[in-house]
């Protein structure tokens, strides 16, 4: 019996139950021959990470499977057939050693190629900046990503660069065990000003660019986002999100859904002026603001996890980059007229 689940995340989670005929056989055997297009060293490196677990608990690759035995493993997505090319473009590196590399993604950059980006992405960067490593040999379109940012959100990312670090922080984001903090410019004030966003979150079913919330988890996949403001001008608000999931475009959809879609937001509604006056000066204002950010506001200012090797807490934090910041200044300007 096989139960898959994927998120946003760069990993997926798969279960399997031993028949109750099950002859015994050794773990990375009886997963290679249940999942397809996986090779058995893919399986050995999940397990050599502690990603293998037999009725809950973490085995080796050589753990005989029992009858009725359930059998769950968390893998890095596989490689996609998609040519990747070597660029050399900037990173703004605020971290690395042996297994990993934290950096400061900038808006605007794609993190993986498709969808008609197959170059300038970060997988095109970090394949010209190590590509002396094995893992970025292998021409995967998401070698060492075990989680993504939007385009046009700018902030912290964590990268593998080796398996073992691959899976070991593949488990971590899967066990919800990451600690994200983004900061936005919402329309409006929520309210109350601290609080908690559920509802399933899956594709939008008019317009399949877009996700949305669906009541009562009819559809879609579990998520959950707590926000607090940590300052208000009136017509928009500063606030803190902190994700304990991770789906695709999570704090725009659950903003939305509350009332208070991201300042220049263009799918979920905030490129319009939501909040304030009919008067010529501040329309002109709230215009100014969007060209000064041409994108939604929201950046992902901490990330924080255990170092794949080490186990040592690591905790990576970044301001506000320059064109967030200097509309908020503007906000907060305009808030004391």
């Amino acid at each position: 019996m096989l139960d898959s689940e994927e998120s946003a995340d760069m990993y997926e989670h798969f279960s399997f139950t031993a028949d109750k005929g099950q002859a015994v056989v050794r773990v990375d055997k009886f997963l290679t021959n249940r999942l397809e297009n996986v090779s058995r060293n893919r399986v050995q490196n999940a397990a050599d990470a502690g990603n293998i677990l037999a009725n809950g608990a973490p085995v080796k690759s050589n753990y005989k499977v029992k009858p009725l035995d359930v059998i769950s493993v968390v893998l890095p997505y596989p490689p996609r057939a998609v040519e990747i090319i070597p660029e050399n473009i900037p990173l703004d590196i605020l971290h690395e050693d042996d297994d990993v590399m934290v950096l400061n993604k900038a808006a605007g950059m794609v993190v993986h190629p498709g969808h008609g980006n197959f170059s300038g992405t970060l997988v095109n960067a970090l394949t010209y900046h190590l590509q002396d490593l094995p893992l970025f040999k292998t021409g995967s379109v998401r070698a060492g990503l075990v989680h993504r940012i939007d385009k046009n959100t700018s902030g912290v990312m964590v990268v593998a660069k080796n398996d073992i670090a691959h899976n070991r922080l593949a488990k971590q984001f899967f066990d919800h065990t990451i600690e994200r903090l983004y900061v936005a410019l919402a329309w409006g004030a929520p309210h109350p000003p601290e609080g908690t966003i559920t509802g399933n979150i899956g594709r939008s079913l008019r317009d399949r660019v877009k996700m949305q919330v669906f009541p009562d988890g009819e559809q879609g996949k579990h998520a959950v986002t707590r926000y607090r403001v940590t300052e208000s001008f009136g017509y928009v608000s500063l606030v803190e999100c902190r994700l304990e999931t991770g789906r695709t475009h999570q704090i725009r959809v659950h903003m939305e859904h509350i009332g208070h879609p991201l300042f220049n937001d263009e799918r979920y509604g905030g490129n319009v002026i939501l909040k304030g006056t009919t008067f010529t000066k501040y329309r002109q204002f709230v215009q100014n603001c969007f060209e000064a950010l041409p994108r939604h506001a929201l950046h992902a200012q901490v990330l924080g996890f255990a170092h794949p090797a080490t186990g040592q807490t690591m905790r990576f934090e970044t301001p506000l980059p320059q064109d967030m910041a200097a509309v908020v200044e503007k906000w907060r300007k305009y808030g004391q007229v």
